[in-house]
């Protein structure tokens, strides 16, 4: 085990508690393999009903994957972020198919490998902390860990506007979306983790009692906009919906969405497109890992790996520069097969 994330059983519940605070509890390779072991223990333990997870200080739930692993790995072969990617979307599928409930607290930060361990959870807790995200079409990256099965799920075009721009919302905006199952005050959350750990029989009702109204939603002011502006699958489409539109919101949108990759904003698209016509989940995380093991090769992962991480001047060249340049050739490449020993495959039952 790791000392990066916390795991004990607490009466009925167990408890994963992730514990980076110095990189906002992003996950590793061993913080993905002991939550993962400790699910699969739990899973066959009758002793333990329900799965808290939540962290263990600081300003954040999760703000990603393993920064230094990626960085480290798109300068040489790729095959650690390859292996990162496999492991981390077992551990999705794990907790999305779980058996027994798992309850998240998102308190603070939660993006990219964040909300990837957060939308599988059966209880999904937002307080006024919870700043939620999908930023990886800024590093040449896709909104994956499951995104093209959540995401599209999301009403409207709530999903693929979420998916391309990176934008961040907050915790009543979860709420709102369906994101979050409950809202609650973050001051509340550690006599409510108590309360479940004391009387495991009603988590329920303890959520249900605890949950207070949240402030009105910001994203509720332009959803409407959001569903006519981001109607189409094609980029091209949407940046000339938002040219034509004009106007402060509008103009903001299409200036982000021109600093993403076009590459990974083609992909995002489709991605959502695909799997939001798919009906096992498996499917859609096959998809992603074919997609992850193609795009890490990629010039734009490069990239956007060196701009944002490594030499962090936000001002990175991606290649093709333009969404016309971005052929369908390419993006069909991107998802093709792998060969059969290195498809990706959930954990045997």
């Amino acid at each position: 085990m790791t000392d990066e994330v916390l795991i004990e059983l607490d009466g009925n519940i167990g408890r994963m508690r992730l514990n980076r605070p110095k990189a906002i509890h992003a996950l590793t390779s061993d913080m993905v393999h002991a939550m993962t072991a400790a699910l699969v223990e739990w899973r066959d333990d009758e002793e333990v009903t329900a799965v808290i997870l939540d962290h263990a200080e600081g300003r954040g739930f999760c703000a990603g994957g393993d920064i230094r692993l990626l960085s480290e790995s798109v300068q040489g072969d790729c095959t650690a972020a390859e292996r990162f990617y496999f492991d981390e979307y077992r551990l999705n599928h794990l907790m999305f198919t779980y058996p027994k409930p798992i309850i998240v607290f998102m308190d603070g930060i939660t993006m990219g490998g964040g909300v990837g361990i957060t939308m599988p959870c059966r209880y999904r807790i937002a307080t006024e902390r919870t700043v939620y995200a999908m930023p990886e079409t800024g590093i040449g990256l896709f909104p994956d860990v499951g995104g093209g099965w959540f995401l599209p799920r999301l009403p409207g075009r709530s999903g693929a506007y979420l998916g391309t721009t990176g934008n961040r919302i907050n915790g009543a905006d979860c709420k709102a979306l369906g994101i979050a199952t409950h809202y609650m005050p973050s001051d509340s959350v550690g006599s409510v983790k108590a309360r479940i750990i004391g009387d495991h029989a009603h988590l329920v009702a303890i959520l249900e009692e605890s949950s207070v109204t949240p402030p009105e939603a910001p994203f509720e002011a332009v959803r409407a906009d959001i569903d006519r502006l981001f109607a189409s699958d094609r980029f091209e489409d949407i940046l000339a919906a938002l040219r034509a539109e004009g106007g402060e919101w509008a103009d903001k949108q299409f200036d982000i969405l021109t600093t993403k990759s076009p590459q990974t904003i083609k992909v995002a698209l489709r991605q959502l497109a695909e799997g939001g016509r798919m009906t096992d989940f498996a499917d859609n995380m096959r998809m992603e890992f074919r997609l992850a093991c193609h795009v890490v090769r990629r010039p734009d992962f490069v990239e956007g790996v060196r701009a944002v991480i490594v030499d962090k001047d936000n001002a990175p060249r991606w290649n093709p520069a333009t969404p016309e340049a971005t052929t369908d050739e390419l993006i069909d490449s991107l998802f093709a097969p792998l060969p059969a020993d290195k498809e990706w495959t959930p954990l045997p039952a």
